[in-house]
């Protein structure tokens, strides 16, 4: 994820940085500023049309199509926005429950149960890992290094995408810690909510990530922006002229960008510029937990 001083915002319009949208966009403006300059030259060198033409009109068509167009993209970037802010709600609710549930566990452990204290240790940080991983849906993972692993976690596929599993393993482990009477009921009661969060956690996030807005409207608004543009120099260019070459581009820059902006963060849990930084926080929950347990 990006971070950025807001305050000098004179800086982002002189420069341009690799994730902006313009070099993104740049072959496809340089593509419609030549598509706009042959219109230009068809309509006043070959077609030679005139100001009675009724291609003049079309303009009132764009003046309309243009507030419909703008609703759309609005609602595009405000139901992908929602996506990246709600996503970015569960990350810091999973660093929030990771906090409460390990200093919960370093009050009720005994000091010198080593055992246990390691089985938490490892089994927080690995379960914000593994829902990490599980949610870019990818095999090139950044290294877990949590040491020699407990004897409960050593069974586990380190490889797959289980979070589940391991909030199953953290049930009986809790379960087990009752029966051999190191935590009484209330003491279940208090650390097996927090689990219960985590697992609220975990499927919001899957909610998110497996629930993407409906391609239907998203392969909707790509067309109508291009027809819109490709529309364009035909309406106005008698009021414009060859200046159309460069409006026609720079319109299509900023309907453009919005449609890629949306695209980047409606997926918050991806590793693109903008996305919310999964592993940063899997590795500050890795670092709190080790902090607040004490072995």
């Amino acid at each position: 994820m990006i971070t950025y001083d807001p305050r000098t915002w004179f800086k982002f319009i002189l420069t341009f940085h690799k994730e902006d949208t313009f070099r993104k966009l740049l072959p496809m403006i340089i593509a419609i500023s030549v598509y706009a300059f042959a219109v230009a030259c068809f309509e006043f060198l070959w077609w030679r049309i005139t100001d009675n033409s009724y291609l003049k009109n079309l303009s009132l068509l764009h003046n309309l199509l243009g507030f419909v167009l703008s609703l759309l993209l609005v609602f595009r970037t405000n139901s992908a926005y929602d996506r990246w802010w709600e996503g970015s709600i569960q990350w810091n609710e999973l660093v929030n429950t990771s906090r409460n549930l390990c200093m919960k566990i370093n009050a009720i452990l005994h000091p010198e149960d080593n055992s246990n204290r390691l089985f938490f240790v490892q089994s927080v940080p690995l379960f914000c890992f593994k829902l990490r991983d599980h949610l870019r849906a990818s095999l090139d993972f950044t290294p877990i290094n949590l040491g020699k692993y407990h004897p409960e976690l050593e069974p586990f596929d380190h490889t797959k995408h289980e979070p589940m599993h391991i909030l199953s393993i953290m049930y009986k482990r809790l379960y087990a810690l009752q029966n051999e009477g190191k935590m009484n009921g209330e003491q279940l009661l208090s650390v097996y909510t927090d689990i219960e969060k985590l697992n609220n956690i975990y499927g919001s996030c899957e909610r998110i990530k497996n629930t993407p807005i409906p391609s239907a409207y998203s392969i909707f608004v790509k067309k109508f922006v291009y027809i819109y543009i490709m529309t364009l120099p035909f309406g106005f260019i008698f009021s414009l002229g060859f200046y159309i070459i460069p409006v026609v581009a720079f319109i299509y820059y900023v309907l453009a960008s919005l449609e890629l902006i949306a695209e980047e963060i409606e997926d918050p849990f991806g590793d693109d510029a903008n996305d919310i930084p999964t592993n940063t926080i899997a590795v500050t929950i890795k670092e709190n937990v080790e902090q607040l347990i004490n072995r």
